[in-house]
């Protein structure tokens, strides 16, 4: 069976967080990842919301 890529948004959420401006788009970079051939996106939600942020995950 062969390896395939899923790309972990929880350390973009971070920066976006640590910066509190809205980019690095969680989204955005997701959509790119998907776009260059990953097959899924990982998000670890936690309760602080310190990585993804709840509101983050409909959009995912």
């Amino acid at each position: 069976m062969p390896a395939k890529l899923s790309v972990n948004l929880n350390a973009i959420a971070m920066l976006r967080n640590r910066r509190d401006l809205p980019w690095p788009s969680v989204t955005g970079i997701g959509r790119i990842a998907l776009a260059a051939g990953a097959h899924g996106l990982t998000v670890h939600p936690r309760p602080d919301e310190r990585h993804t942020r709840h509101s983050d995950l409909p959009e995912i």
